[in-house]
């Protein structure tokens, strides 16, 4: 079950299929790239909506690509992947409506499956599987209905076909907004997108569908009108959140659906024991894992598959990704990415740990100092203003103030290794490769190009040479020239 989306014990069946619609172009979104892999909380429109359909844990998951269909459809495996199902991929070859879309969707299932269908769609992203349970279970509900349709009611219902019910509530049809009189435009009951069918009745009522409306399309709503004149059950359940069944279809919407979907993963954080001090400001993303305890400070970005373990602090200002922060470990005002922060070592301020860096316990990378590809014993520290990277350090070291590893020769990289207990004075440039022994020390201004055996000084620099007269020489007619002759002149007259 998502964070995102904590809910009911879900249903669980191998007579159902679900088909997700994700055919479309999209082109209210104004982008190159597809609709349905517009991202929010880490996850695209058609990741969220194959999850949600994974986790009622169907015996037949389907995707219908259309627009861009190879780009839609390795999404749509990838995600598929994520959950641990397959997806088998059904092309709908033309825009000719969500009925057209839902038949070339059945095709792609076995000719002997005769379960129950779920119809939803790849662009209705905090749809969860609780609500698709709930939905399987009320069309479940004897008698069975030939279909379910899920509805929600809507504070302005432009652009939604409506939902007609007789006085005892029965469902009777459902009318698209272009072809719905002034009076079943003033109903504020709107159809979701989201529905259950039997799949012979289905079938059934795909062959009636006629494009005789205003799009000239074939409407997947007709099918509720066919099969009551065919005198079969149609049940509609009604969804008391709508934004769990809200599409998106621009990018306004898309911000406003990632907003919402923020606000409960970073409520279900609080809930289950997360100190999060500014929800406003802070960003989790669905695949995130926290630990009670944890203390989450404003401006913070959790994403990817970033997880942290009790009594740890993250923020203010910090961004991780795929990140692994230990129990206790304190990151402030940093980036961390593809790297592991040891138990009870500290990040920060304005560190940037980049893919490879693993942190041990006690550690600390300090103020302005940047890893890559580094493993850093515990109890060490890279205090400040440092870059380690491509490189091996043991534990107990300290690396001095503007210490830079030379990882890079123009061509290839090469790697570092620092023993235990070393200490690095400030402006050490250690050039790759080369290894530094356990307990051994550099001098501050050190060059490093041969290894230092344990427990040695390495100093490379000569003698101070003073030279006198040089800048008045060198630099006539400047301020430091001006300022030294000034300096000189006092000094004479003592």
């Amino acid at each position: 079950m998502d964070t995102a989306n904590p809910g009911n014990a879900m249903t669980r069946s191998i007579d159902t299929a679900v088909i997700i619609l994700a055919a479309g172009a999209g082109t209210r979104m104004k982008s190159k790239t597809p609709k349905v892999l517009h991202a929010i909380g880490g996850r695209t429109l058609l990741g969220h909506a194959v999850h949600a359909a994974a986790g009622v844990e169907p015996a037949h998951l389907v995707v219908v690509v259309g627009h861009e269909r190879e780009r839609v459809a390795a999404a749509a495996r990838a995600a598929g992947s994520a959950t641990g199902r397959d997806v088998l991929i059904a092309v709908q070859e033309s825009q000719n409506g969500t009925g057209d879309a839902v038949r070339a969707g059945l095709a792609a299932l076995p000719a002997d499956f005769a379960g129950t269908v779920v119809v939803t769609a790849a662009d209705v992203p905090l749809l969860d599987s609780a609500t698709i349970s709930d939905l399987l279970a009320e069309h479940a509900a004897a008698p069975a209905a030939a279909v379910t349709v899920l509805s929600f009611t809507a504070a302005d219902p432009t652009g939604y076909g409506r939902v007609l019910r007789t006085q005892d509530g029965h469902v009777t049809e459902i009318v698209e907004e272009a072809d719905a009189t002034p009076e079943q435009r003033a109903v504020t009951e709107v159809n979701s997108g989201v529905y259950a069918f039997a799949r012979a009745d289905l079938e059934s009522a795909l062959a009636g569908l006629r494009a005789d409306n205003s799009q000239a399309e074939l409407y997947l709503t007709d099918v509720v009108k066919i099969a009551n004149a065919a005198g079969r059950t149609v049940r509609g359940t009604h969804c008391p959140d709508p934004l769990i069944v809200a599409g998106c279809n621009d990018r306004a919407q898309l911000s406003a659906l990632g907003k919402e979907l923020n606000r409960r993963i970073v409520r279900s954080h609080q809930l289950a024991g997360v100190t999060v001090v500014d929800p406003d400001s802070t960003w989790i993303g669905v695949e995130v894992r926290i630990a009670a305890d944890v203390t989450i400070a404003p401006g913070t970005h959790l994403e990817g598959s970033t997880t942290i373990a009790e009594d740890a602090v993250v923020g203010p200002d910090s961004t991780l990704v795929d990140a692994d922060v230990r129990a206790g470990a304190r990151v402030a005002r940093s980036s961390v990415h593809e790297s592991i922060v040891g138990p009870g070592a500290t990040v920060g301020p304005y560190s940037y740990l980049r893919a490879g860096t693993v942190l041990g316990g006690g550690g600390k990378i300090g103020a302005f100092a940047e890893t890559k590809n580094a493993e850093i014993g515990e109890d060490s520290k890279v205090p400040h203003l440092s870059y380690v990277g491509d490189a091996i350090i043991g534990r107990g070291t300290n690396i001095g103030c503007s210490t830079v590893f030379v990882n890079y020769d123009g061509v290839n990289k090469h790697r570092t290794v620092v023993g235990d207990h070393v200490r690095i004075g400030s402006d050490t440039m250690l050039i790759a490769p080369l290894t530094v022994g356990d307990g051994a020390y550099t001098a501050a201004g050190t060059v490093l190009k041969e290894d230092v055996p344990p427990g040695a000084l390495a100093v490379s620099g000569g003698a101070q040479r003073n030279i006198e007269g040089w800048v008045q020489r060198r630099r006539p007619n400047t301020a430091s020239a001006d300022a030294a002759a000034a300096a000189i002149a006092r000094t004479d007259e003592q």
